[in-house]
């Protein structure tokens, strides 16, 4: 029996995903979350032997996403696998992701039988990426740096440069210098059109 927990902010989704993910005899849904920040937080609350083999989520989220989400639960739960639910305009949540540990990526679009497949080939210790997924990812490298997607991700969220510089414990010229690099390498005209580009791309 493959326990499976799982992640979506979109009720209808999660619903759909859980109907579906039941009927396959091996696998067991144990529990359900609306964002990444409930679910660690279900899950910590949980004794060792009652843990999810795997934690199926999305990655737009509000609270706490998909890819944060798969960096604290490979840092406190490294037994547990991770599986990610995305669609082909988030191709690059890929590359860092991947740096997670996170073991696979289906298409929201993917036919029931293949999400149950990749499950299970995920539960047997392969990791499981879509192709046309992995080859987007391949082609549409990210440019910004870790510090400029900081940066950039404060400033989406309706910070001040001082304000970010605070959060970042950085001096304002140099987040201002981030944001600008951000700016020039995505060919943006201001921040917040370097945000929504990043976003789009799946950078941020």
């Amino acid at each position: 029996m493959i326990r499976v927990y799982l992640v979506e902010d979109q009720a209808l989704v999660r619903d759909a995903v859980a109907a579906l993910l039941g009927l396959d005899f091996n696998i067991e849904i144990i529990g359900q979350a609306s964002n990444g920040q409930d679910a660690l937080k279900a899950i910590e609350a949980l004794d060792s032997d009652l843990h999810p083999d795997i934690i199926l989520t999305d990655i737009e989220m509000p609270t706490m996403n998909g890819i944060e989400l798969s960096e604290k639960i490979a840092a406190k739960f490294p037994a547990i696998k991770m599986v990610i639910m995305t669609t082909f305009s988030r191709a690059g949540y890929i590359r860092r992701a991947l740096t997670t540990g996170v073991k696979g990526f289906i298409l929201k679009e993917a036919p029931s039988e293949e999400l149950i497949n990749a499950l299970k080939k995920v539960m047997q210790g392969q990791k499981v990426i879509d192709p046309e997924l992995a080859i987007n990812a391949l082609d549409d490298a990210d440019p910004l740096t870790d510090k400029e997607r900081k940066a950039l991700k404060l400033a989406s969220d309706g910070l001040k440069t001082s304000d970010i510089a605070k959060q970042l414990f950085i001096s304002e010229g140099t987040t201002r210098n981030y944001l600008s690099d951000a700016i020039a390498k995505l060919n943006a005209t201001n921040r917040i059109d370097a945000a929504r580009i990043a976003k789009q791309k799946g950078w941020l």
